[in-house]
């Protein structure tokens, strides 16, 4: 089936749900240590709490992707029903995280808030695949890249926002999250649900080129034990240049997940010159790593235009290559800088490589996807980028503690190396041939 093109306009709409997807992301990855480490745990436990994000997406992809290519309703589509589920949820976690009163309750509202925002986001990545042709991917995964730069900027800058402008109280007072936190959720709940609802009631879908055999073929495979069997079973049946791109997937997302769980303890040492998650240096740190991540989101939301036009004009995987190696360079180099301002310059590249990340391996995957597939087989892709998660949760701690001396900012440079090899070994990727959709 010959996909038809999309305005500038159907393309905004279409994406604009992560928008709001991206305020639940950047609060959670700029201030889950923070509320982590207020309810009192130590910096070398914060990788394994934080392991209830990256498990929960290894449960939840591949099976939201898997039921969202077996579903069909006639009003509500296909990925839409699962972005308002997820965000509906997702929103409700929000409000809880920043009120949790102990370490194991933050922990759990992390799990519910990750599964959540795993159900929602999930099918947006299938949703490019399935109404754009090949021509018009990268463009898709690139508008979806901008308003997760959008999104992150502003979610990144709310607790100063509320701090500096509003004049609520930036300190924990009886061990309670602090204020500028807590509002900071409360909005971006708010702005999730209505962000993805906006995608939900102004973008259609196209529906299987042959309804009656879909049904049909839903009604034979029907039952939790063969839908398990099914997705199993993909696991090799992958085609080959996805296999490829776990590799580089792997080595990115441990750079990534370094740089969320330890740039505020490491900031915080280095910059500020405390440890002590209760004081108001520490806190003051907290703020300012979140107008830091808003400075890598803003330039990735900027970038997200450049990289379509360069994908053409050289190849998809030798911008992704340059890309990274960038943001590795710039992860590295935080480690020696002792002036808060300049922190902000490395964010740059980060912001780049960020931009790649989010844009260039689904438009690489998408073409070598079969499209009754394409939703399944974008979850199990996500695997990808919380294996090396949870592998970052189980030893970073350790390596940090034995062999850093508990010096976060190391770590930052070590996750800054992984990400210039991902870069490198973009090399081996196959990349496929363009062909319409």
């Amino acid at each position: 089936m010959k996909k038809p093109s999309l305005s500038f306009w159907q393309l905004w709409n279409m994406s604009f749900g992560f928008f709001g997807i991206q305020f639940g992301f950047a609060l959670q990855n700029a201030n889950t240590s923070r509320i982590f480490s207020t309810l009192g745990a130590s910096p070398d436990d914060l990788p394994l709490f934080w392991l209830a994000a990256p498990v929960t997406g290894l449960l939840v992809q591949p099976v939201i992707g898997y039921l969202s290519d077996h579903t069909w309703h006639p009003k509500w589509g296909r990925r839409r029903p699962f972005f308002f589920i997820g965000a509906l949820l997702a929103s409700l976690a929000l409000f809880m995280m920043p009120n949790s009163t102990a370490l194991w309750m933050a922990v759990m509202v992390l799990w519910l808030m990750d599964a959540a925002i795993n159900v929602s986001m999930e099918p947006f990545r299938a949703f490019v695949g399935d109404k754009l042709n090949t021509s018009q991917q990268t463009a898709g995964f690139a508008m979806q890249t901008f308003f997760i730069g959008c999104g992150a900027v502003i979610a990144s800058l709310l607790p100063s926002f509320f701090s500096d402008i509003c004049g609520l109280n930036n300190v924990p007072v009886n061990g309670a999250i602090p204020e500028t936190v807590r509002y900071s959720f409360y909005a971006g709940a708010v702005i999730y649900f209505l962000a993805v609802l906006w995608t939900v009631l102004s973008s259609d879908e196209l529906p299987p080129e042959d309804l009656e055999q879909f049904r049909a073929q839903k009604s034979a495979t029907g039952g939790i034990g063969y839908a398990f069997r099914e997705i199993l079973a993909g696991f090799g049946q992958m085609p080959v240049t996805m296999v490829q791109l776990a590799v580089v997937q792997f080595f990115t997302w441990i750079a990534l997940f370094a740089m969320w769980i330890y740039t505020t303890s490491a900031i915080a040492d280095t910059v500020f010159g405390t440890q002590d998650a209760q004081s108001a240096a520490f806190q003051e740190a907290g703020n300012w790593v979140g107008t830091m991540f808003a400075v890598y989101n803003g330039a990735s939301a900027l970038a997200a235009f450049l990289l379509p036009v360069l994908a053409r004009r050289f190849s998809k995987k030798m911008v992704h290559l340059l890309c990274l190696v960038i943001g590795g360079i710039s992860l590295i180099s935080i480690f020696f800088i002792s002036q808060k301002m300049w922190l902000l310059l490395p964010m740059l590249g980060v912001g780049i490589a960020w931009a790649s990340i989010l844009t260039m391996p689904y438009a690489l995957l998408a073409a070598a996807l079969p499209a009754e597939k394409m939703g399944y087989y974008m979850g199990v892709f996500n695997f990808f980028i919380v294996i090396p998660q949870i592998v970052s949760g189980l030893l970073l701690g350790f390596i940090t503690k034995q062999f850093f001396a508990g010096h976060t900012v190391q770590t930052l440079m070590t996750g800054g190396a992984c990400m210039v090899l991902a870069g490198l070994l973009t090399l081996l990727v196959r990349e496929p041939s363009a062909t319409a959709q």
